[in-house]
Formats: structure tokens, C-alpha cells, sequence
């Protein structure tokens, strides 16, 4: 009998590759997706825990769920599982079950591949059950080899975890240490998500660059071996890869920025603040010198490269100076793009017990610095209009007639009246400079 399976994600690209693969996991008993959580019969929440309040946005979330989970119950007789995965999940753990007792299931990020033996555990034992494991490989080679196409552009999971622990980050804490999938094992998936019609394939873990997965005698090898490697599908045209650390930017992987084609000149490159001071007491472990000669270095590999990257304002202990090196070093690199948040302390960091910054004095500095990105990405964005660029299309836009796509540097371009050529690259004339997009006509 087939059963509605609701999963609402929250966070980072990794998140959202782990829900597609909870989908993979729960489609063989009989779970499909559906939209409307209304008819669920399950509900997975998964969770991040990076943001402000993570825990308390997801315990709100639960309370609205329960009144879904009850009226179906007096409706139809028929029980609601409802599940938190993701890294509040492994954070919480059992005071989920303590604070919103209707919860069924709580599962970490490395352990969602037992969501069917947990769920029969549920049916035996008819009380919660939770699994907070960290044993990457097993999840891995458990997790199903079907899968569920993602569309033109896919996501797809490399590396896990991040032994550098900066001091205001919980990811060590809640997705363990850093662990690679096997060469092989990524490629046979990536193989499949081309066969399901994916042309875009993006690399994810959250410290992506240090990649140091085995092959079938043993190698190691590197991001840049894996990308190699991947190039060789001829249906794949695009590669990315995100999360990176600027201390991981090998030599290898610098070049084949320059020589592989498929890898675009688009990277996410977080520096966090262009204050050394400021980067110690994070306990970043570079420099702003060494995080500029990096950006150099690909720079000369391939001169068309273009940068993203993460700030963070009001760090404790941030002064107006610190502040003001963060401003220069968006100005010296000249970001596509960046994300900028307020320092806000994430429960069991380091930084969290540090003496805290006035809220209006990160607030402050915070709009300073999204006014100066944002002055940076038109300007990028403004500089391609009345030239052409390369356009993956994605998905149907917001109006009609409208096709939308990304280009090789991320930019949202939407064109009109081109349903032929959905998941297909095309070259666009740019004409229009929008908000946060660029229009034009296919060439």
C-alpha cells in the first residue's frame, strides 16, 4: 500500500541531498513524496543546527505538526510518524522526545540509513526510538543504489564532518569527523544521476576540498582526482563543488581549475572576516595574506574565476578595526557574491561563552557590509549585459513563457519562450539587469 512521505529540509546543500536519499531509503516500504503534509503518514523534519535558534525554530515547527498528527488520528484512526532528523536531531537528542513527546523518531545526519529498522522498532516497541550513531561508511554503503532523479542540477555527497574546529561552528559536534566516500562508490552515483538526466553535478561535504577518498586498490585520492574522474562522463557538462577551506586548496586542485573545462569558474571560498586577529580567535588557521595568495594563485590558473564567500560580523571581540580589514578584503577580492549573519553563539562552541558583542552594534556592521556586497554583485552581475553567457536551463520561471537556468558563475538568468530547451546549455544574450537575476534571448 503505497503512503505519503512529507520531508521538509532546512539548511545547507547537504541537508538537501540527505533528504533526497531519506526519500531513496523509505521508497522501497512503500513511501512516496507528497507536498501537502496533511496527508502524511510520515513527517521528517530535517534539521540544521548552524543558524540562530535552530532548536527553538524546529520545537515551533513540532507544535504545529502535533495539530496535524492529532486531527488525523480522529479523522481517520490512523496514526502520524513524525521523525526529526538532521543535526538538531543529534544535538538535542532525547529532549526532543522530553519537550514535543509526540515525536516518533529521532536520527543524526550519519544514521538516517536505519530510518526502516527504526520505524520497525517503533511498531514493536510503540515508543520512541533514536539512533544517533556516527558510523559514516556504514550509512554509505547502506543507503540504496536506486534513487530518485534530482532534475538538470544535482546535488551529490562526497565528505562528511570537519576536524578544524572554528570556534564558532557546531559541525564537529553534530556531523562528527571529516570521512570520504570512496572514489568508485561516487562515481557509479554520479553515473546514475546523469542517467536520470542530470547534466550539472555539485560536490558537497562540509569541508569539500579535503577529500581523501580510496579507490577500489587502496589510492587516496584528492578533489582534483575526483574531478577529473567525474569529467570523464560525457553526459555530465558541469562541475562544482562546495563547502571549501581556503587551507585545503591544494596545488592540484588549483590547477584543475585551470585545465579541467567542466569545472567552473565559480567558487565558494569563506574567509569569515578579514581580520587576522580576528581569524586566530576563530581558530581558522590561516591568514588573510595566505587566504589572498590562494585567491591569487587560482586567479592565474584561470583568469575568468569568480568568488563567493561567508563573513561574519560582531565575533566577540571584534573592533571597528577588525571590522574595517573585513570591509577592505571584500573590496581587494571583489566578490561575485557572499553571505554576511551577526555572530550569534551556538550552544557548546567555544565562542558561545565569549563576552558577546551589543546586538545594535552587529546589526550596524552587518548592513555596512551587505550594502558593500551587494554594491559588488550588480556591479559583477551589471558587467554582462550587452554580452553572452552560457546558460544552463533549469525549471519553468515564476511568469509565463519564462525559463529559468544558471550560468557558470551562478547567476539566476531567465529567458522567455524556450521550453525546448529545458536541460540543455545555451548561449543567452544579456539585455536586463534585474534585482537578483539577469534576463535575455537566446543566441
Amino acid at each position: 500500500m503505497q503512503k505519503n512521505l512529507f520531508i521538509r529540509t532546512y539548511g545547507c546543500q547537504m541537508n538537501v541531498y540527505d533528504s533526497i536519499r531519506i526519500g531513496d531509503v523509505l521508497k522501497p516500504f512503500g513511501y512516496q513524496i507528497t507536498e501537502t503534509i496533511e496527508n502524511a503518514d510520515m513527517v521528517v523534519l530535517n534539521t540544521c543546527h548552524i543558524r540562530e535558534k535552530a532548536a527553538e525554530k524546529v520545537y515551533s515547527e513540532l507544535g504545529r505538526i502535533r495539530k496535524f498528527k492529532t486531527a488525523r488520528q480522529r479523522k481517520t484512526d490512523q496514526e502520524m510518524i513524525i521523525a526529526v532528523a538532521g543535526c538538531v536531531g543529534q544535538a538535542e537528542g532525547e529532549e526532543i522526545f522530553k519537550r514535543s513527546p509526540w515525536v516518533d523518531i529521532v536520527v543524526g545526519p550519519q544514521s538516517y540509513h536505519t530510518l526502516p529498522e527504526l520505524m520497525a522498532q517503533l511498531m514493536r516497541k510503540k515508543k520512541h526510538v533514536i539512533e544517533l550513531s556516527f558510523i559514516e561508511e556504514k550509512k554509505f554503503d547502506l543507503l540504496p543504489e536506486s534513487m530518485n532523479g534530482q532534475g538538470v542540477s544535482a546535488f551529490l555527497s562526497i565528505q562528511e564532518g570537519c576536524d578544524k574546529f572554528c570556534k564558532f561552528c557546531v559541525v564537529p559536534y553534530t556531523r562528527g569527523s571529516e570521512f570520504s566516500r570512496p572514489i568508485e562508490q561516487i562515481y557509479r552515483e554520479a553515473l546514475q544521476l546523469s542517467s536520470l538526466g542530470s547534466a550539472e553535478i555539485t560536490l558537497l561535504g562540509q569541508n569539500v576540498n579535503a577529500y581523501h577518498g580510496i579507490d577500489d586498490d587502496g589510492n587516496i585520492h584528492s578533489l582534483a582526482s575526483l574531478v577529473k574522474y567525474i569529467a570523464k562522463i560525457g553526459s555530465i557538462k558541469r562541475i562544482r563543488y562546495t563547502t571549501s577551506h581556503p587551507n585545503d586548496m591544494t596545488e592540484d586542485l588549483i590547477e584543475v581549475h585551470g585545465s579541467e573545462a567542466k569545472l567552473m569558474p565559480f567558487l565558494h571560498l569563506p574567509i569569515q572576516s578579514g581580520s587576522n586577529k580576528i581569524l586566530k580567535d576563530m581558530n581558522r588557521k590561516h591568514t588573510v595574506e595566505q587566504y589572498l595568495e590562494t585567491i591569487n594563485k587560482l586567479k592565474l590558473a584561470r583568469p575568468d574565476i569568480s568568488f563567493s564567500s561567508d563573513f561574519i560580523v560582531g565575533y566577540p571581540g571584534e573592533t571597528e578595526k577588525d571590522f574595517a580589514d573585513t570591509l577592505q578584503i571584500v573590496k581587494e577580492v571583489g566578490y561575485a557574491q557572499a553571505y554576511s549573519f551577526k555572530y550569534s553563539p551556538r550552544p557548546g562552541t567555544p565562542a558561545s561563552i565569549m563576552a558577546q558583542l551589543p546586538e545594535d552594534v552587529k546589526n550596524a556592521r552587518l548592513q555596512i557590509l551587505q550594502n558593500l556586497i551587494l554594491e559588488q554583485q550588480n556591479a559583477f552581475n551589471k558587467s554582462f549585459v550587452g554580452k553572452k553567457l552560457e546558460v544552463l536551463l533549469e525549471k519553468p520561471g515564476r511568469h509565463a513563457n519564462q525559463i529559468t537556468g544558471k550560468s557558470q558563475y551562478m547567476q539566476a538568468v531567465h529567458v522567455d519562450n524556450a521550453d525546448q530547451y529545458l536541460g540543455k546549455i545555451v548561449t543567452v544574450d544579456i539585455n536586463a539587469l534585474r534585482a537578483n537575476s539577469l534576463g535575455g534571448v537566446i543566441y
